[in-house]
This record gives structure tokens, sequence and C-alpha cells, in this order.
């Protein structure tokens, strides 16, 4: 759990990632992990921050077994599918959950 001052100080991303969401039409479930996965490990760089923001939408539809392709949510959160492959293994193992081995 994050503080409140973290979710006010991001919530221009969480928006943003709420906004990703709608368009990938994700559980309530899926949403909320991804925003405490993305709130995990905020970069310091505004433009590490989609990227981040990306792999925590898809790696928390994988959590919530709401699962979407990596290009699906990289067209809704407008980035490129390899900054989602890059980043989305890690934000698991960050969290204390193990990645799937596909």
């Amino acid at each position: 759990m994050h503080s409140a001052r973290d979710r006010v100080e991001y919530e221009p991303w969480l928006e943003e990632l709420e906004q990703a969401a709608d368009r990938l039409e994700l559980s309530s479930e899926a949403r909320s992990c991804a925003s405490e996965l993305f709130l995990l490990d905020v970069p310091e760089a505004d433009r590490s921050k989609r990227a981040t923001l990306a792999a925590s939408l898809y790696a928390g539809s994988l959590v919530a077994s709401d699962g979407r392709t990596q290009s699906d949510v990289a067209e809704a959160a407008d980035v490129s599918r390899l900054s989602i492959q890059s980043h989305w293994k890690e934000l698991l193992e960050e969290a204390g959950l193990e990645p799937p081995r596909w």
C-alpha cells in the first residue's frame, strides 16, 4: 500500500493509467494491481514513467487473470511493445511475485 502523498504526487500518471485501462476494458482488480505496481517503483525521468505505466498495466492484467497482449497494452498506453517486454518481469519481481515462465 502506498501513501496518499504518492498518489497525489503521481495523480496525472495514475489518471493516464486509468484511461489506458479503460481502453483495454480491464477489471477493477487488474487496475488496482497495475496502480500498485506503478507506485512501487516510479522512475525519476518522465520519459521512463510511460514505459513503467504500460508494463504495470500488462503485469497487473496478468496477476488479475485479465491478461492482455503486450501489443494491445502498448497501443493503449502509447508505447512500444519492447518497452513493456523490457520492464514487466522486473516489476513483478520487485513486488515479490514470480513472473510466469512461458
